[in-house]
C-alpha cells in the first residue's frame, strides 16, 4: 500500500460521513482534519480515474463550510460548471461510489440531477450559475419560500457575458441571494483581462492582506461576533483601492471581503451572517487551487483536469505520440510563420486546445479572450474585415455558445474565419456536457460555411491549409486524443473542396467513413469481402459542401450505401447523403451509423460505440436485409 493510501485507511472521519446532516456534529479540529482527510481521498481516488484534481483541492473548506452552515437539499448550491463537486459529492452520500467517478456506470465528473437530490443544477459549461442560481431565487420568492440559494463560481466564471448579464438583474429581481466568488486567479490557465486584473488589485491590496493575517486571531479572541468585522473591514480596503463603490456594489450586490477561503471558522461564521442578510451579497474568497498537492500547485494548467497519475509524484504517463491539439499547433505555428496575417484566438483554453505551444513563436497573433466564446467568434470576425486569417481553437460542445456570431458576424459577412472544433465527437470521460456530438448538424444548415474532418494528422494539416487559403467562413473537426499516428509532411497541400478521397473502390456496398470512423468503414468492407461482396470505402473529408457526384455515383453503382460518423445522426453527415441523394434522385437504401437522439452518458469511447452500435459488426447487421435483397435480385437474373 502507498504511503497515501495508507494515511487515507487509517484516518476515518470521513468514513462517517453519510450526509451533511453529520457534518454539523463536528468540532472545528475536526473539520479540519476532515478537511486534509477529504484532500487525500481526492488525490489518491482521482490519481485512478483521473479527473479535474486542482480545482476541487481549491475548494475543500468552502465547501465543508457552506455544508455546515446551509442544509442541502432543502438550500440549493449552484456549483458554476461544476467540476469542482468532488467535495461536495463525497459529503452528500456518495463517498462509496467516488472511485467510479467518471468511469462507465460510476458518478459523473459534474453535477447531475438524475444522480442525487443535492445536485441541484447540472452543469459542465462556466457562466451559468448566476442566472440559474437567480432563476431559483426568483421561484422561491413567488412560491413564498424560504430557503436560500447559493450560487458558487470561479473568478473565470466572471470573464463570461452570461454571468455579466445574471449580475444586471439579480439586485432588481430578487432580495435573497448569495454568490460566492473563489478567487484562485486561474481557469485552466492564468485569467486574463480587466476582470482578472480588478480582483487582483483588491487581492493585492496591503490592508486587505494584513487582515487576512490578523482574521484568525480575532476569530480566536472574539469568536464569530468578528466575522462581520473582519469581511467589512476588508470591504473597506478594498472600496479605498478601486473608488466609491466595488464592481458589484455598481450592481446592486453586496459585496464582502475577500476573505481567507481555507480559514474554516473565518467561512463558517461569515456564512452565518451572510444567511442573515435580506439583500443579494458577494462573498469573495481567496483560494489555493490545488492546495495541500505540491506536484498541482507546481503545475497549475496539468493539474486542472488529467487523466490517472502517481498519487506521489503527480507524474502521468506519456501518450507515446502527438495529439491531434499538438498537431493542430504545430501546424498552425508553422502556417503563421510563413503568413503573417494569421492570428490564433482561444476562449481560456489554450492548453486544451494546445495553442499554448503556438503562443511562445508568436505571442503577438496570439489572443486569449477568457471564457467568452461569443465574443471570440466576434472578435475574429472583426479581425477578418482588416485582412487577417483568425483560427479560432474552440471546442465543438463550447461553439454552440456561439451559434449567433457564428451566422450573423461571420457566415452572413462570408468573411475568412477558421473554426478548430477539438474535441469533435466523443470526449469519453467528460460525459454529455462535453461531448462534440452537434457540430455537423448546428454547422451544415448555415450558407457559406464549409465543415471539414479529417482521417489522420496529416490531413488535418491539409484541412488548414486549404482553410487558410480559402476566402470564407470554414470549420475543422477533430477528435479528443490521439489519432492513427501518420507523420505530417513537411508543407501541406491545399484539398479541393467538397471533393472526396476514393480509399478503395468496389461495386457492392460503398461504405463512407467520416473522419475518425474511417477504419470502421475499412473493417466493415473486409468483412463484406470475406463474405464475397466488394465494396468501396470512401473518406468523405467534407461534411459540407459534401461530395455530390461521388454519392451519386456510388447510389447508382452499388446496391446499399453505409455512413459512419462520430456524431448524432439527427442532421449529421448521413442526412446529409440522403439528402443528396433525393436531390440526384437516386434510389438506393442507406445505412446510417452514428450516435441516437439522446444525449450519451461518460464512458470509454470504444465501449460506447459498442453500447451504441458504432461498431463494423453492428452495421453488418444492420446491413443483413438489403445484402440479402441483393442476392436475391441476383439470383433472379441468373
Amino acid at each position: 500500500m502507498s504511503g497515501l493510501a495508507e494515511w487515507v485507511s487509517m484516518n476515518n472521519i470521513l468514513q462517517t460521513i453519510h450526509s451533511p446532516a453529520d457534518i454539523k456534529k463536528l468540532t472545528i479540529p475536526q473539520l479540519t482534519q476532515l478537511a486534509e482527510e477529504i484532500r487525500e481521498r481526492l488525490i489518491v481516488g482521482v490519481s485512478k480515474t483521473g479527473g479535474h484534481i486542482g480545482p476541487n483541492l481549491g475548494v475543500v473548506e468552502l465547501t465543508l463550510a457552506m455544508h455546515y452552515v446551509f442544509d442541502t437539499p432543502k438550500d440549493s448550491f449552484v456549483f458554476d460548471v461544476s467540476h469542482q463537486a468532488y467535495v461536495h459529492k463525497l459529503l452528500t452520500g456518495r463517498q462509496e461510489q467516488f472511485h467510479t467517478i467518471r468511469q462507465p456506470g460510476g458518478l459523473n465528473g459534474f453535477m447531475l440531477r438524475t444522480e442525487s437530490k443535492h445536485d441541484c443544477y447540472g452543469a459542465g459549461h462556466a457562466g451559468t450559475s448566476l442566472s440559474a442560481a437567480l432563476g431559483m431565487a426568483v421561484a422561491r420568492d413567488m412560491s413564498g419560500g424560504s430557503e436560500h440559494i447559493v450560487a458558487l463560481a470561479g473568478d473565470a466564471a466572471f470573464t463570461n457575458g452570461i454571468s455579466f448579464e445574471a449580475l444586471n438583474n439579480i439586485a432588481a429581481q430578487t432580495k435573497r441571494l448569495i454568490i460566492v466568488l473563489n478567487d484562485n486567479a486561474w481557469s485552466i490557465d492564468k485569467n486574463v483581462g480587466a476582470i482578472a486584473e480588478y480582483l487582483h488589485k483588491i487581492v493585492t491590496n496591503p490592508t486587505v492582506s494584513n487582515l487576512h493575517d490578523r482574521a484568525a486571531g480575532l476569530l480566536e479572541k472574539y469568536g464569530g461576533k468578528t466575522a462581520r468585522h473582519v469581511v467589512r473591514k476588508a470591504e473597506e480596503a478594498a472600496k479605498g483601492l478601486i473608488g466609491p463603490g466595488t464592481l458589484f456594489e455598481e450592481f446592486g450586490l453586496s459585496y464582502f471581503g475577500p476573505i481567507d477561503g481555507h480559514n474554516l471558522p473565518l467561512l463558517i461564521e461569515t456564512f452565518k451572517f451572510l444567511k442573515t442578510q435580506n439583500k443579494p451579497v458577494v462573498l469573495h474568497a481567496i483560494t489555493q487551487k490545488g492546495r495541500g498537492f505540491q506536484p498541482a500547485l507546481e503545475k497549475q494548467k496539468k493539474f486542472h483536469g488529467l487523466g490517472p497519475f502517481d498519487a506521489e509524484t503527480g507524474e502521468t504517463k506519456s501518450a507515446g505520440q502527438k495529439t491531434y491539439s499538438e498537431i493542430f499547433a504545430e501546424t498552425l505555428t508553422k502556417l503563421a510563420t510563413a503568413n503573417e496575417k494569421v492570428v490564433a484566438i482561444t476562449a481560456a483554453m489554450p492548453n486544451g486546445t494546445a495553442l499554448d505551444l503556438f503562443r511562445p513563436h508568436h505571442p503577438k497573433r496570439y489572443f486569449d479572450v477568457g471564457i467568452a466564446e461569443e465574443h471570440a467568434v466576434i472578435f475574429a470576425a472583426g479581425m477578418a474585415t482588416k485582412g487577417y486569417k483568425p483560427f479560432c481553437a474552440i471546442y465543438s460542445t463550447f461553439l454552440q455558445r456561439a451559434f449567433d456570431p457564428i451566422i450573423h458576424d461571420v457566415c452572413l459577412q462570408n468573411l475568412p474565419v477558421v473554426f478548430c472544433l477539438d474535441r469533435g465527437g466523443l470526449s469519453g470521460d467528460d460525459g454529455p456536457t462535453h461531448h462534440g456530438l452537434f457540430d455537423i448538424s448546428y454547422l451544415r444548415g448555415v450558407p457559406n460555411i464549409i465543415h471539414m474532418v479529417p482521417k489522420d494528422e496529416d490531413e488535418l494539416a491539409d484541412m488548414m491549409y486549404t482553410a487558410m487559403l480559402h476566402d470564407g467562413p470554414s470549420a475543422i473537426r477533430y477528435p479528443r486524443g490521439t489519432g492513427p499516428g501518420v507523420a505530417v509532411k513537411e508543407q501541406p497541400v491545399a484539398l479541393t473542396i467538397g471533393k472526396a478521397e476514393v480509399v478503395q473502390d468496389g461495386s457492392d456496398v460503398a461504405i463512407f467513413g467520416l473522419g475518425a470512423m474511417l477504419p470502421e468503414a475499412a473493417r466493415l468492407a473486409q468483412m463484406l469481402e470475406r463474405e464475397g461482396i466488394s465494396a468501396a470505402v470512401i473518406n468523405p473529408r467534407f461534411a459540407k459542401p459534401i461530395d455530390s457526384e461521388c454519392v451519386a455515383e456510388y447510389g447508382k453503382r452499388c446496391g446499399l450505401i453505409v455512413t459512419f460518423e462520430d456524431h448524432v445522426l439527427a442532421g449529421g453527415f448521413g442526412s446529409a447523403v440522403l439528402e443528396t441523394l433525393n436531390e440526384q434522385e437516386v434510389q438506393v437504401p442507406v445505412v446510417r451509423v452514428g450516435w441516437p437522439d439522446q444525449f450519451i452518458e461518460h464512458g470509454k469511447v470504444d465501449a460506447l460505440r459498442l453500447k451504441y452500435g458504432l461498431t463494423a459488426e453492428a452495421a453488418l447487421e444492420k446491413a443483413r436485409p438489403y445484402l440479402a435483397a441483393m442476392e436475391s435480385r441476383r439470383m433472379a437474373l441468373r
